[in-house]
C-alpha cells in the first residue's frame, strides 16, 4: 500500500466526517446564536435556556438528515471495502 493511497483514504475519511457532522453542527450553531441573541435582548442568563433548544434542534436535524448521513457513510465504507484488493496490489 503506497503512501499516496493512505493519504487519499485519510482525506476521504475526513471529508465524510465533515459531511456527516455538518447538519448537526450547523443546527447547533444557528440555534445557539438565536438563543444567545434572545438572552442578550431579555438579559436572561439561564444555562438550560441555551442547552435544551440545542439538544432539540440537533435531535430534529438527526431525524431529518439521518438517512442521508447513513447513505454517505455506507457509500464510503462500501467503496473502501471494495478497494481493499486494489490497495493490496492483488
Amino acid at each position: 500500500m503506497s503512501p499516496d493511497a493512505v493519504i487519499a483514504i485519510g482525506q476521504q475519511a475526513l471529508w465524510v466526517m465533515f459531511l456527516v457532522s455538518l447538519p448537526m453542527l450547523g443546527v447547533a450553531l444557528i440555534v445557539g446564536l438565536l438563543v444567545s441573541l434572545l438572552q442578550a435582548a431579555t438579559q436572561l442568563n439561564e444555562m438550560t435556556l441555551s442547552f435544551v433548544p440545542k439538544i432539540l434542534g440537533i435531535g430534529i436535524a438527526l431525524v431529518v438528515a439521518g438517512p442521508w448521513m447513513l447513505h454517505v457513510m455506507m457509500d464510503y465504507t462500501i467503496g473502501l471495502l471494495q478497494s481493499i484488493p486494489h490497495l493490496l496490489g492483488s
